[in-house]
């Protein structure tokens, strides 16, 4: 019998985010949506004006015995630039800061190790990575039209970056 845990990450553009974890073998299921704010069921244009301060964000169920959370940290850390400060590419603001909501002491662990290890390497010189770790909260599904949006127009994933 597997068991389901779940892992929010967010990257930017939770679009792309979103479609780069659907692809993993023992993702469950995915949804976009809006956390680490001030209030509650806020809108996408609410979010996107940054007086929510929430971050576009992915929420991942996945089953540990086929995947694991350090498996997806990896991806995670593959998919953006953790160095940029509120921003990824052409999209920036407080909601698409780089971010992990731990939802559990050992998953802290997890992504402190991750992220200590990916600044000791010298992947990105003297650039500091300013990811979050922070707990999670409240988690609120975005609109209907959000969710799986690149499947939804055909496309499988964009650019991040």
């Amino acid at each position: 019998m597997s068991r389901e845990e779940k892992a929010t990450f967010a990257a930017g553009c939770f679009w792309g985010v979103e479609a780069a974890y659907r692809e993993v073998k023992g993702v469950i299921s995915t949804r976009v949506g809006y956390t680490g704010g001030r209030t509650d069921h806020p809108t996408y244009e609410e979010v996107c004006s940054g007086k929510t301060g929430h971050a576009e964000a992915v929420e991942v169920t996945f089953d540990p015995s086929t995947v694991s959370y350090q498996e997806l940290l990896d991806l995670f850390w593959s998919i953006h630039d953790p160095t940029q400060l509120n921003r990824q590419g052409p999209d920036y603001g407080t909601n698409y800061r780089s971010a992990i909501f731990y939802h559990s002491r050992e998953q802290n662990i997890l992504a402190e190790e991750s992220k200590k290890g990916l600044t000791e390497s010298g992947r990105y010189g003297r650039r500091p990575v300013v990811t979050e770790i922070v707990p999670a909260g409240p988690f609120f599904p975005a609109e209907e039209y959000h969710q799986q949006f690149y499947e939804k127009q055909g496309r499988r994933s964009c650019r991040i970056g």
